[in-house]
């Protein structure tokens, strides 16, 4: 639908023609140009902050949870985890310098020239896939929380847990053994389903083996055999992890 709009429908026929928003983002029929951030002095500094930070987190998550363990005192984890991720990195912005610049699109000729370009056709997939595939998860994250019973719920209350507490502590952990074997399938069928980017021009992989490479090459049968190669890896990569995920989460009975 938004690629019918952006190519045909859209008074904006060219960039001279499109909408400007602030001197910022301009949209017309050949897309979104935004800015586009790009690696400053600073970056690889401000990254391996960042890597030092998730560190510290954890040590500290490690640390709270043995304290509490032995002395039933709670700690503030995610507060102090925030303050971590935050102060870290920015007083390491400070030492060595933003870790990006911002680059504007320009307009030259009869084109932008610079900054980052989002093609409708990319933001149809984008939107098309990602309200597809939540409406699937949603419904599977509420049969999973509904199979739980409220009796579970009562439990926590009568223990003195508010709803935040009982929903991560005792709900959530109980319906993921329910949620998980579905939740892989829709995994599953969001890669495959990316393949229907050739149906609106997007140049994404079957369009770039099954029709770029095949026209040069020739050799139909090599080259779908290994579009089918890279999906078939790319699909047992998602059950190998979703299956360790699921036997790590799964409850064990004495």
């Amino acid at each position: 639908i938004l690629y019918c709009y952006f190519a045909v429908f859209s008074p904006m026929r060219g960039p001279r023609n499109s909408h400007n928003f602030g001197d910022t983002f301009f949209v017309s029929s050949r897309g979104l140009n935004m800015p586009a951030a790009l690696a400053a002095d600073g970056f690889w500094p401000f990254v391996i902050s960042v890597v030092l930070a998730i560190v510290a987190i954890v040590l500290m998550a490690r640390w709270a949870n043995k304290r509490f363990e032995a002395t039933g005192v709670p700690f503030h984890k995610f507060w102090a985890g925030l303050a971590l991720f935050i102060v870290i990195p920015a007083l390491c912005a400070l030492i060595f310098g933003a870790p990006l610049h911002w680059e504007m699109p320009k307009l030259q000729g009869f084109n932008f020239v610079g900054g980052w370009v989002l093609i409708p056709e990319l933001l149809a997939l984008t939107l098309a896939l990602t309200v597809y595939t939540a409406a699937f998860i949603a419904e599977i994250v509420r049969s999973g929380i509904k199979s739980v019973s409220h009796g579970q719920t009562e439990a926590a209350r009568s223990l003195g847990l508010r709803p935040g507490p009982t929903l991560r502590k005792v709900i959530i952990p109980q319906a993921l053994r329910v949620i998980i074997p579905p939740l892989t399938s829709q995994y599953l069928n969001l890669a495959k389903n990316s393949s229907l980017a050739a149906g609106i021009g997007y140049p994404e992989m079957v369009s770039l083996f099954a029709g770029t490479v095949l026209n040069q090459t020739g050799q139909a049968i090599e080259v779908i055999a290994i579009t089918m190669s890279v999906y078939l890896a790319i699909s047992i990569s998602i059950s190998l992890l979703m299956n360790w995920y699921n036997k790590r989460i799964a409850l064990i009975e004495r």
